[in-house]
């Protein structure tokens, strides 16, 4: 297909034109960098990306699917991506997590699309941002995020969402301190989700000690639509926040430069490769090879 009948059709909202320039990225295909370069730029600048995190169980896809109900509900067109693990021997995704969005899959403005980690110890794939600001293009107000997990690693969202919300259950209290030390600090918004089980109460409890953290926790109970709304008003409050003192700005330009460093080591990748196995010894220090490797690939000894 013609690069630019392509970027027609995505700017009209096609959901397969918007497929087709994601796989194209992320296959690193050739006319990437066109499609790229003629995305609608207001579109990007209008748009809203939220991430969601937090650990198995806590029922962020479950969450996902109410926040994109109310959306709906206020004509709002909706981006999804949905971060998986990687098949070690496909890198293709392996989750099912997508069957909870069934309820929206025939919603010609809702986009849902999988992507996978291809063996990054982060939760984002390296062409996660480009598949964000496709989606932006192609007339998405809002691209929510939901990754795998928890933990120090999984927080690349944090560099690539404008909003980011850790979604905790009772029963995951005992890891409280652990992350207060990290994800808790850097996170926007908390949610206590299955809120009427027990246990949620005492991690409310637990997260009001710290000042700074309670004033952003929330509840809700996402498989019976509790509480989600409240929520969606925290977010878009939280959006116009930060576009009047200029942070969502300033969040994007270190997004823009996380991208950019994901994107020059995976287009190393593959050069990377060949000169290890070109260059590396039984009887050598790996470290040394990698310097030497390094070396090589600066063109200068440091």
């Amino acid at each position: 297909m013609n690069m630019s009948s392509l970027l027609n059709q995505l700017h009209q909202g096609d959901a397969r034109a918007v497929a087709r320039a994601i796989s194209l990225v992320e296959d690193q295909e050739q006319g990437r960098a066109e499609i790229m370069a003629g995305l609608d730029q207001q579109r990007l600048e209008d748009s809203l990306v939220v991430g969601i995190t937090g650990p198995p169980g806590a029922g962020k896809s479950t969450l996902t699917a109410s926040l994109v109900k109310h959306l709906r509900s206020q004509q709002t067109r909706v981006g999804i991506i949905a971060v998986d693990p990687s098949s070690p021997l496909t890198g293709g995704a392996l989750l099912g997590d997508r069957i909870r969005m069934m309820e929206h899959t025939l919603d010609p403005d809702v986009v849902v699309r999988s992507m996978a980690t291809r063996g990054r110890l982060g939760g984002l794939c390296a062409s996660a941002g480009a598949a964000v600001r496709i989606l932006a293009a192609s007339g998405c107000r809002v691209i929510l995020i939901e990754t795998v997990g928890i933990g120090q690693s999984e927080m690349d969202i944090v560099s690539l969402a404008d909003i980011t919300i850790m979604v905790l259950a009772p029963g995951f209290g005992d890891d409280i301190q652990a992350m207060k030390a990290g994800i808790l600090e850097v996170v926007d918004l908390l949610v206590i989700n299955k809120a009427d089980q027990p246990g949620a109460q005492k991690l409310l409890l637990d997260l009001g000690k710290e000042a700074a953290i309670s004033e952003r926790v929330l509840q809700t109970i996402a498989s019976q639509d509790h509480g989600v709304a409240a929520l969606l008003e925290q977010i878009l409050t939280l959006e116009k926040t930060l576009r009047t003192n200029d942070k969502l700005h300033i969040r994007r330009l270190r997004s823009r430069s996380n991208e950019t460093l994901d994107w020059a080591l995976e287009l190393l990748k593959p050069r990377l490769r060949q000169l290890v196995k070109n260059k590396s010894k039984p009887d050598q220090d790996p470290s040394r090879t990698a310097g030497e490797i390094v070396e090589s690939l600066l063109g200068s000894r440091q």
